[in-house]
């Protein structure tokens, strides 16, 4: 396995980390449901640049490098005990070759201090759902759909009908602290 890396987001950066963010998540929608696909935010993009912009603006951003080279990103925030991963992505070029989770494992080593790590995924993202529950160790605990909003968002009910009709699924990973202390 190639040296994985996280650095922080430079600016010059920022567009190229929005671009391929999109193309990797886009990925992902067009494998499940073709060119018919309806769960597109803004201008053809399953994320749109806006939601990228927001999430890289109230939280931590990171570049995943292999070997020095960009191969994908990441973005948390983190209060206190409590981490929330808004975004993981790594270049579809670069899939099933451990990236992912030695960038996750990376995440986790920078912030020892969160006990409690949330993420929320489509239903459809059958990849990223493999990803959290069978690699890294997250377990499924809420499904937000049209009958069950996520209630931290005030307009997660009308994005479930218009982007997610058939909802999201929100995972936690809570740390083993004893197993931390040792380390």
């Amino acid at each position: 396995m190639a040296n994985i890396t996280l650095a922080p987001l430079a600016p010059d950066d920022r567009n190229q980390f929005i671009l391929e963010n999109q193309e990797a998540f886009n990925c992902g929608a067009l494998e499940e449901f073709g060119l018919r696909d309806d769960h597109f935010e803004d201008e053809g993009e399953i994320i749109s640049r806006e939601t990228i912009e927001a999430s890289i603006d109230r939280g931590e951003a990171y570049r995943i490098r292999q070997d020095g080279r960009p191969v994908g990103g990441v973005v948390i925030r983190v209060d206190g005990e409590r981490g929330e991963l808004d975004l993981l992505f790594v270049s579809p070029k670069a899939h099933s070759k451990g990236i992912g989770y030695a960038a996750w494992c990376a995440v986790e080593q920078l912030h020892p201090e969160v006990t409690v790590w949330e993420t929320v995924t489509p239903y459809f993202e059958k990849r990223n759902i493999h990803f959290y529950v069978n690699r890294c160790g997250f377990h499924i605990v809420e499904f937000y759909n049209s009958h069950h909003p996520d209630p931290n968002d005030p307009d997660a009910g009308q994005q479930m009908d218009e982007q997610f009709p058939d909802g999201m699924f929100r995972f936690e990973k809570r740390m083993n602290l004893s197993f931390k202390r040792q380390a």
